[in-house]
């Protein structure tokens, strides 16, 4: 059997060869702590250093200051909390879209709940795209800070940031502006200069990297607050003794992604448009969440079933070696719809039915026919022993269901 791992998005093997950059750092040279002057710790810290300034190169700016943390629900809360906290005198209006992930809608509703601050979230259209008349309307001289995704973790969305900075620095110079990019990371370019943003989110094991290594990138002159205490140590906000393995290995997965990236991005978009188009011509009920084309990060695709149940068919899929989500990335496990989804307008039963498969560069076309086959088959099969049926009506590529068309 065949196996097909279309789960980016949540997590992901290893790349071999970022495997075998981390190596070394376990056991042979840089095992020390890096605030420690002795030979393994100034190696340990070299590595830092090192991937600091891959990170910076990789988001081509050098006005910025990068704070490596856990993971990326580490750095979105370090950029709510930390930056929310530390300027409260200024202002305590937050604003966000009503998509953006769990770890910077979270923070900012805690920040409410537990500080008074004014959390506001912007609505987008059928796409996911930012309502930017409803942010324009939404800035005021209190706002301290809006957060919005660059890309869509879940339906791709690939917001214009440009667009969406230029209003807010006009309505209020002083707002800051942080965007969780760790699902656009190496799939768009990303200049905070020419984006206008002041703090970004990056992430290691969305880009073939170990787990447990995450990044911030904070402009020089945006103040931070600590949201963790301990001695201090490498990096002045953040305690505790960095993991310099996984931190060697992410510096690799940069350097791997930026290496080829043209020539990734062709393979794992023409893929992807394949396994899109082919779903939506071949199978019945099925609808497309999210933007086509280049208004979508290449490697996202998120689409609905209807008449199955998401979770049974990521059971069944898994059954036949393919490994895709079902819902948002960190809702799957609840009975709640996808907040995104939602968002976007889809009812309850479409939402349930998502399935999000997230691609990869070490994919082939035998792969992606594989899993059409595999598709075609456990929905049939699932649809069959469905209580939920289709009515009389048959709804056919084109035609006009519940206000949208199917496979639209």
């Amino acid at each position: 059997m065949r196996e097909v791992y279309l789960d980016v998005e949540n997590s992901g093997f290893v790349l071999p060869e970022v495997l075998e950059a981390m190596k070394p750092y376990y056991y042979v040279r840089g095992y020390g702590n890096p605030a420690i002057p002795h030979k393994p710790g100034q190696e340990a810290l070299e590595v830092f250093d090192m991937v600091s300034e891959k990170v910076l190169e990789a988001l081509n700016s050098d006005d910025g200051n990068i704070i490596f943390t856990a993971d990326d629900t580490e750095s979105n809360n370090l950029a709510i909390i930390g930056y929310s906290l530390a300027n409260r005198r200024k202002g305590k209006r937050i604003i966000v879209s009503s998509i953006e992930h769990q770890s910077v809608l979270f923070p900012a509703e805690w920040l409410s709940k537990e500080f008074g601050f004014e959390v506001v979230k912007i609505l987008v259209d059928s796409e996911g795209f930012v309502k930017i008349d409803e942010l324009e309307k939404s800035i005021t001289k209190d706002t301290i800070l809006v957060s919005i995704g660059l890309g869509n973790y879940e339906i791709g969305t690939i917001q214009d940031l440009k667009a969406i900075s230029e209003v807010v620095k006009d309505r209020n110079p002083e707002t800051v502006i942080h965007s969780d990019a760790t699902s656009a990371f190496t799939w768009v370019p990303i200049d905070p200069d020419k984006l206008g943003i002041d703090m970004i989110t990056i992430s290691s094991h969305k880009i073939l990297g170990p787990k447990g290594v995450s990044a911030l990138f904070a402009r020089k002159g945006v103040r931070l607050g600590r949201i963790l205490h301990g001695a201090v140590s490498t990096q002045p906000l953040r305690p505790g003794v960095e993991n310099i393995p996984a931190l060697a290995g992410f510096g690799k997965a940069i350097e791997i992604a930026l290496s080829n990236w043209n020539e990734r991005i062709r393979k794992v978009k023409g893929l992807r448009d394949t396994l899109m188009e082919r779903i939506l011509g071949e199978i019945d009920y099925t609808l497309l969440n999210g933007p086509r084309g280049d208004k979508r990060l290449p490697n996202n695709l998120n689409i609905s079933f209807l008449y199955v149940e998401g979770e049974a068919l990521t059971i069944e899929l898994s059954l036949r070696g393919i490994y895709v989500a079902t819902g948002s990335a960190c809702t799957m496990r609840e009975l709640e719809p996808s907040h995104v989804l939602i968002a976007i307008g889809r009812k309850h039963e479409e939402a349930h039915g998502s399935i999000l498969f997230s691609l990869h560069s070490r994919l082939s076309r035998e792969d992606i026919e594989y899993v059409i086959k595999q598709l075609k088959e456990a929905v049939n099969r699932l649809r069959e022993i469905s209580a939920w049926k289709p009515g009389k009506e048959v709804i056919k590529p084109g035609e006009i269901y519940r206000g949208g068309k199917h496979g639209k």
